[in-house]
């Protein structure tokens, strides 16, 4: 049964316009948070089990939140006003890391932050899925505008820091969160079609297909907690500064950039499993070179596979999820998938990286991901392998 969206909108270029927006200063507030705000509180005398308990805090709410949130936001019809809502109270909450530099503060801001964080960019996705409906697999070409913004911001930010201070990114983050909330108020209205019977509702997100997914989706994100957590303080401790620091992250953006204007091609050629395995795969290969990296030009070869490791899987698991996700339970569907892999699996992967962190270096802690997203991509392949002979 094609699908046909619960939510409907006039799909008006001004909607395209006002999500790319939406994409542009989403990852551009993470440019600045991703690469530099573990390094600010590292520079404020943080421990690494500090680091990934401050982390691993934050991604606690993105398991949790985004599930209540979707799942009052389907029920009662109401993605868009919750949205809203969460964008403003999450830039108030920010505010006032500007006012604390203490680990008790910090973590209690970071989890309130989060409970209206989380379920953010599930929304987005969702909201990008109805309007462009029938055209799904040009979803990378609006989300990209989210790498392009990426890329300066931690390009430009990091010449800054290396200038000024890193603390400066506690107000640009403000700044950004405070424009997103405002242009969050544009957001299409999503009208709701006329009801007709459907089936299965949430319920068909407990089957297998689904859980096996998330299983390993969660994985993949686990294998992420070295990067995403440590990745900017191992190259500190190598000697590198901020500017080679922002290049770093910057380069792997823009390897992105090809796949998300690319992937209506990739995904006419290729399955939505193949490129999951695929990515699963190089994931593997990513933090094994990284592991063993000695030299600029290999960190900065290993950056251009993000394109795989994030950006095919990213947009994979979207689109994955949005298929096997019933027509009443689409938002939902976005929410579990985040909470699962960005919150549970980022949550795990920080906390174990930050306490073993403080045991062995970071070095190790890019072998241990190695495997763990092998291990993903392997048991994703074996149940595809078994699914498809079931089904001939």
């Amino acid at each position: 049964m094609p699908y046909e969206p619960a939510m409907v909108t006039e799909n008006k270029p001004t909607d395209r316009l006002v999500i790319g927006s939406q994409y542009f200063l989403y990852f551009g507030v993470l440019g600045m948070y991703l690469p530099f705000f573990n390094l600010y509180c590292y520079q404020l005398g943080f421990s690494g089990l500090n680091i990934g308990i401050l982390s691993a805090a934050r991604s606690v709410a993105m398991v949790v939140f985004p599930l209540i949130w979707g799942i009052l936001a389907d029920r009662l019809s109401a993605r868009r006003s919750i949205y809203i809502l969460c964008s403003f109270c999450s830039a108030l909450i920010w505010m006032q890391y500007l006012f604390t530099v203490e680990f008790g503060p910090m973590l209690a801001i970071t989890l309130l932050y989060g409970m209206f964080y989380a379920p953010i960019i599930s929304f987005l996705e969702a909201f990008t899925m109805d309007i462009l409906g029938k055209e799904k697999k040009s979803y990378g070409h609006l989300r990209v505008w989210g790498s392009i913004s990426f890329i300066v911001v931690v390009l430009v930010l990091g010449k800054v820091i290396d200038l000024y201070s890193v603390e400066i990114i506690v107000v640009l983050i403000l700044a950004g969160s405070s424009m997103f909330a405002l242009i969050s108020t544009q957001i299409p209205a999503m009208r709701p079609l006329k009801r007709k019977r459907l089936s299965g509702g949430a319920k068909n997100l407990l089957n297998g297909r689904v859980l096996v997914f998330l299983f390993c989706a969660f994985l993949m994100l686990v294998s992420h907690g070295a990067y995403y957590g440590f990745f900017s303080i191992h190259l500190e401790n190598q000697g590198y500064g901020s500017t080679f620091i922002g290049l770093t992250w910057a380069l792997a953006s823009a390897a992105e950039i090809l796949v998300m204007i690319r992937s209506d091609q990739i995904f006419r050629r290729f399955s939505l499993e193949s490129v999951l395995i695929f990515s699963f795969l190089v994931a593997a290969l990513r933090w094994i070179i990284l592991f063993g990296a000695q030299s600029t030009a290999v960190i900065l070869v290993s950056q251009v596979l993000h394109a795989i490791t994030y950006g095919t899987f990213h947009i994979a698991s979207i689109l994955y999820i949005d298929r096997l996700t019933p027509d009443k339970a689409k938002t939902l569907g976005q929410a579990v998938n985040n909470a699962v892999s960005y919150g549970l699996g980022l949550m795990v992967g920080f906390f174990f990286n930050g306490y073993l962190y403080e045991l062995s270096g970071s070095n190790t802690l890019f072998m241990i991901s190695s495997l763990i997203a092998l291990a993903g991509g392997l048991f994703f392949w074996g149940f595809c392998l078994v699914d498809r002979r079931r089904k001939a």
